[in-house]
């Protein structure tokens, strides 16, 4: 039976820890189990968030093998290979690919009722091998997808308005990439329409400023790696973020990334959307309106990742 308590960690580079550090802290989890290709790695991770968590909730946190993860919930796999110079994307694809069928062939046999978690990138291609790899209903495979792009937006706007982003009410969806897209048309501020938000306040939302605003979103990953080399804290609690809707069973609308099966004129894709979250992974994937224009920037968003699929002979 699964165990919604228990969770594991596949991978812990800077994310995979990182990640492992937030949920040990949270209170969401009695059981947390590491694994890595190196051992040791594992290990010492587990250690050191072990000795710091008389300060936080009780939670067992150790280095495990895949036996391990019997009965266990949600399994978040944060595993996967970087690009070489030289090394094409669709070799490094085939790379992660390679990855994800080794790791998966090992959890689902042991684990086959679990709710797998995505996190490495690119997120939505490799969602998309991953419910191919491990044959598990499409609604308990699910990718980060959005989430920590959608805060980055709530963040910004919240800063240009001065207002709290708690109460900033706007999706990115698409590809958690290049081709990601604001939604603009429905962006609200506790229910008050961005422009009636700026009438009554005073504030300004221009569309250059809002586009400026996007910009910096969709490039925040660029400027943090050139300035300290990786991210991993912003996941890291968008992972959180996404693991107490599942485990709370709170319906949740957050953008992750799952399979999309005729909305808004596309399918056989990951990426991400407005998706209710609870107990079995996804509930449903919520048509929220767009314009005609950010329709099409939706699809061809959607287009763009189905491209890199066919490619890599991954046809729907």
């Amino acid at each position: 039976m699964m165990n919604l308590q228990k969770c594991a960690v596949i991978g812990t580079g800077f994310v995979g820890a990182t990640v492992a550090y937030t949920l040990a802290t949270s209170g969401l989890f009695s059981e947390l189990v590491l694994l890595d290709a190196n051992r040791a790695k594992a290990e010492g991770e587990a250690a050191d968030i072990s000795h710091g968590v008389s300060f936080a909730q009780p939670c067992a946190v150790y280095a495990g093998d895949y036996q391990d993860l019997a009965d266990c919930g949600l399994v978040i796999i944060a595993a996967g290979a970087n690009q070489k110079p030289g090394e094409t994307r669709i070799d490094l694809l085939h790379r992660n690919q390679a990855i994800l069928q080794s790791i998966l062939g090992a959890v689902v046999p042991v684990c086959p009722d679990c709710i797998l978690l995505i996190v490495s990138n690119p997120v939505d291609i490799l969602t998309y091998m991953a419910g191919k790899i491990s044959g598990l209903p499409a609604g308990r495979v699910i990718g980060s997808g959005t989430v920590l792009d959608t805060a980055r937006l709530k963040y910004l706007l919240g800063q240009h308005l001065r207002v709290d982003s708690r109460n900033v009410h706007a999706f990115i969806i698409g590809e958690h990439g290049d081709s990601e897209l604001a939604v603009w048309s429905s962006a609200n501020i506790s229910g008050v329409d961005l422009p009636d938000y700026c009438r009554v306040t005073g504030k300004r939302a221009t569309p250059e400023s809002l586009d400026e605003i996007y910009r910096s979103v969709r490039d925040s990953a660029y400027a943090i790696i050139e300035g300290k080399g990786a991210t991993y804290y912003g996941i890291g609690m968008a992972v959180l973020r996404i693991a107490r809707a599942i485990v709370r069973d709170e319906r949740s609308v957050l953008p992750v990334s799952s399979l999309v099966t005729g909305h808004y004129g596309v399918s056989e894709v990951c990426l991400g959307l407005p998706t209710v979250l609870g107990r079995n992974g996804v509930e449903a994937v919520l048509d929220i309106p767009l314009s005609y224009e950010e329709k099409k920037q939706l699809q061809s968003s959607a287009a763009k990742l189905r491209g890199l699929l066919d490619e890599m002979g991954l046809e729907g």
